[in-house]
């Protein structure tokens, strides 16, 4: 797979996920992304924890007031019944259950479901923001993620970064597979088949358990 096309893939795979109506909430960076691939019978309230109820992206850069920026700090807009809240009801919104689903990027998950993904200590980081918040508040917690960094697993045993929430993750979606999180470890319910089952064990550094029922990412 060609490395421009990775990020799209992932993102595709991971609309499938969502469904009409649901209260999502999106990490920066690939998460982002997922939006653009959903079908047009699914419509979700995009949630920012930095108080917006409704957000959307922003097309027309003339037109759209640069004041509003999502939690990551780029730029965003608000769709029409939208609503700006302060940051106590947004957090109330995730703690208390109101968020159907997150998805959020991860620098290393392991095979407990426990996620690192705000820090790499001796670098300068902003500080793990709300995530730490929507990983146990989210009713579906889903990690979207390239399966490797460098060439070297970020699907492990154990984390080795500092967490950001202990067994947490639903399910895990790369380029090469989709993983359910369960009380029996990482199951390989999707693949690639740009890549062999083989390939993605080795990508992987936890155990993978096959599921009986195992099918092609690129099913539709």
């Amino acid at each position: 797979m060609e490395r421009s096309e990775i990020k799209g893939f992932i993102a595709k795979r991971v609309a499938k996920e969502l469904h009409d109506g649901d209260v999502v909430n999106l990490g920066i960076g690939l998460p982002t992304l997922v939006p653009q691939f959903l079908p047009e019978d699914v419509h979700v309230v995009l949630q920012s924890e930095n108080g917006i109820v409704g957000t959307a992206a922003v097309d027309d850069w003339t037109h759209s007031p640069l004041h509003i920026v999502d939690a990551g700090g780029s730029p965003s807009a608000v769709d029409a019944g939208g609503a700006f809240i302060d940051s106590a009801t947004s957090f109330a919104m995730i703690r208390g259950g109101h968020v159907d689903a997150t998805i959020l990027g991860g620098l290393e998950v392991d095979e407990e479901g426990s996620l690192s993904n705000w820090i790499i200590p001796g670098k300068k980081m902003p500080g793990m923001g709300g995530a730490m918040d929507l990983l146990v508040g989210a009713k579906n917690v889903i990690i979207a993620m390239e399966h490797t960094a460098k060439g070297a697993p970020k699907i492990l045993k154990k984390c080795r970064l500092p967490y950001t929430a202990v067994r947490c993750v639903d399910k895990i979606i790369t380029e090469m597979a989709v993983i359910e999180v369960t009380g029996d470890g990482l199951v390989l319910t999707e693949y690639n088949p740009e890549f062999t089952l083989e390939e993605i064990q080795e990508a992987t550094e936890a155990k993978l358990i096959i599921s009986k029922d195992l099918k092609s990412m690129c099913e539709e």
